[in-house]
């Protein structure tokens, strides 16, 4: 069933139509993503189709029955509304009831008449609309992205956390269609794990813009380009994209080609002068005329990321016993305020109300390093950052940086201290002359072209850049400092899928040190090859490898755990009905003996059962297997992050992968079974 026509849409700016003719349709059910390089005109388009923007031609049209959610690339909130009231801030009925019902049921116990017998009315409805399974699947929601105190004030909640918020709030809406404007940027990566798995699954529609290419793989069956202000459709997700937006392009250089041998016959023809008066003539003509018309194949010049190096010392960076702290319910996920994070932090080492973002950690590091950091929402990654880059106190321990070490710190929401500025005059104020390793030197002009801020775009203001051009900008003037220590805040967020590819290439080739946090798996299994591990005491612990293997990692340790749970589960069983046998009355003494062990039998969990020796076989094969799948999956997860550009290898090796990691798990729930 169709749920979104849009037709003929277009909108223009920066003097120019940004796109035309845009026309699609979504279906129930689909899973569509929109692509495109920043500045392309992606979130205009969203909006225009969610109604925040009004296009300049076209129209869109949603089913009556539909309903839409949306989620904006930077979601705005009241900062005096609790969590709760943000979430349930919605036209639908059902919410409407169920946010009462809930408000309700704080006050159980110490209510009025009128309270009370608004509330008896308000469980009928929820009865008779069978609203408590839709209750029960929002709580659901909520307990799994962390949102638990629904009554805390937006204004105190972390970057990471108001996310969480929007996204749960467009998620237990009662609508068919979700519209998502990068809806995985300032998540945590288990949480976008959890999202991936919920997107894939539900029954909504889904348009959504994202640079995550896991995502994309993972949840899309549709991929919607936005170049030079067309749109053209690829039917599967981001991988069988890549391969055939490969074969689009040698189709069109190949025409090209044909073209241009065929107009070197026709030319000397033409020069000749022939009489047109003839059909055939005529028409040979105007068929020339139309192959000099055709449109040829524009291929990309594409830039890529380039700073001269300055040489590490013996020393480059050391951290003496950091420790860090603060008041509890203070969000620091995503404070970039340094001083209010000193003014907050203050001298506390001994107050019970401080929560330790981190605790006594030490760390030399050597040169080449490339470590990401990992941790949950609030866990204090930008904290360490901050520290690490001066921004920041610690409460206790100290920092020593190396004589040669030159720092540069991206942080994860840049500021421009004048917006008014051009991109030109932005990097002209750091250097008017750049040098490159290969010894050229390059005006600010011709450094901003290396980069891919071309004619126009040099001239305008910030303030007209997109989201990512803005960060390219800035991460472009970091580099001319020539830094070899680097640390990354979040620097996928905003970027299209074409520069963090080149900032990949980038930084697998860099020679200095990096430090960096994100919550892109690719980016970081591109990238890094050590994590530190943020945990929630505010310890940090070291895992040597990619960042999905780490998540792999924990899958396993959930695995276990929830068969522990279950284990417990029943040996809580068993004592129970023992306790319960043990009651009774003296003369039903043998009665209840005999029940007793009755009892037992049924409830305690059943004694493992000996293997045959069939199963000892298959048991012995199965470790077997699984040990030389598992080498393989390491093989295949080296050659996808190998850097390899062969697109028909990378598709093959993921499917090969994605095969072998199902195989893996049917095999080990069968381990899990005979063990």
């Amino acid at each position: 069933m169709n749920l979104l026509s849009i037709k003929d849409l277009s909108k223009i700016s920066r003097e120019a139509p940004l796109f035309a003719n845009v026309t699609l349709g979504l279906d129930q059910g689909q899973k569509a993503a929109l692509i495109g390089k920043n500045g392309a005109g992606k979130s205009t388009l969203l909006n225009c189709v969610a109604g925040v923007l009004a296009p300049d031609g076209g129209t869109v049209v949603f089913n009556k029955d539909s309903g839409f959610s949306y989620l904006a690339q930077t979601p705005a909130f009241d900062g005096e509304d609790t969590i709760r009231a943000h979430i349930f801030k919605s036209d639908s009925p059902k919410l409407k009831i169920i946010k009462e019902y809930q408000e309700l049921c704080l006050s159980l116990g110490n209510m009025n008449q009128a309270q009370a017998e608004r509330y008896e009315a308000l469980e009928k409805q929820m009865n008779d609309g069978d609203l408590w399974n839709y209750e029960a699947q929002i709580s659901s929601i909520l307990s799994t992205l962390g949102i638990h105190d629904l009554e805390r004030r937006m204004k105190t909640l972390s970057g990471g956390m108001t996310k969480k918020v929007a996204l749960a709030q467009v998620l237990v809406e009662d609508t068919k269609i979700l519209l998502l404007d990068e809806p995985t940027n300032h998540l945590d990566i288990k949480t976008i794990s959890w999202l991936e798995d919920y997107l894939r699954n539900t029954s909504r529609a889904v348009f959504m813009v994202t640079h995550d290419r896991y995502f994309l793989d993972s949840v899309c069956s549709d991929i919607y380009e936005l170049e030079r202000g067309r749109l053209t459709l690829y039917h599967g997700n981001y991988s069988e994209y890549l391969e055939k937006k490969e074969k689009e392009i040698e189709i069109a250089k190949n025409t090209d080609r044909r073209i241009e041998s065929v107009l070197r016959f026709e030319r000397d023809w033409l020069l000749r002068g022939p009489c047109a008066r003839g059909t055939k003539a005529k028409a040979r003509i105007q068929r020339d005329q139309q192959l000099i018309a055709h449109e040829k194949f524009q291929e990309d010049k594409g830039f890529s990321f380039e700073t001269k190096e300055t040489r590490l010392g013996g020393k480059i960076l050391e951290l003496h016993r950091l420790s860090k702290g603060f008041p509890k319910g203070f969000a620091v996920a995503n404070q970039n305020d340094s001083q209010d994070q000193n003014a907050a932090a203050g001298n506390r080492s001994q107050d019970q109300n401080v929560a330790p973002v981190l605790k006594d950690f030490s760390y030399t590091f050597s040169k080449g390093q490339k470590i990401g950091i990992f941790g949950n929402n609030g866990s204090g990654k930008t904290t360490l950052l901050n520290m690490i880059a001066g921004r920041l106190a610690p409460d206790s321990g100290n920092i020593v940086l190396g004589v040669n070490t030159h720092i540069a710190y991206y942080e994860q929401n840049p500021t421009f201290k004048d917006s008014s500025m051009t991109a030109l005059e932005y990097i002209e104020e750091a250097a008017e002359w750049i040098e490159l390793n290969d010894g050229r030197k390059l005006s600010a002009a011709l450094f901003l072209n290396e980069f891919g801020f071309e004619g126009k775009i040099q001239h305008s203001p910030v303030t007209a850049l997109s989201g990512g051009e803005k960060k390219r900008l800035y991460l472009v003037r970091l580099l001319i400092s020539n830094p070899n220590f680097i640390i990354l805040d979040e620097p996928t967020n905003d970027f299209d899928i074409w520069t963090m590819n080149v900032l990949e290439d980038f930084l697998t080739q860099f020679k200095g040190c990096l430090l960096v946090v994100s919550h892109d798996r690719y980016f970081m299994d591109k990238v890094c090859d050590t994590l530190f591990i943020l945990e929630d005491d505010g310890s940090v612990a070291g895992f040597v490898g990619k960042c999905s293997e780490y998540i792999e990692l924990l899958k396993e340790r959930e695995r276990e755990a929830a068969l522990e749970a279950r284990q417990a589960q029943n040996a809580g069983g068993k004592n129970a009905s023992q306790a319960q046998n043990a009651r009774g009355q003296n003369s039903l003494q043998a009665q209840e003996a005999a029940a007793q062990n009755g009892s037992q039998n049924q409830n305690a969990p059943a004694k493992p059962k000996k293997l045959s020796f069939k199963e000892q076989k298959e048991f012995a094969a199965l470790e077997a297997d699984i040990e030389k799948l598992e080498a393989r999956k390491a093989e295949l997860e080296a050659a996808l992050s190998s850097g390899e550009s062969d697109f028909a290898k990378i598709r093959a090796w993921n499917d090969e992968y994605q095969a072998l990691a199902a195989d893996l798990d049917a095999k080990y729930a069968r381990w899990d079974e005979l063990a």
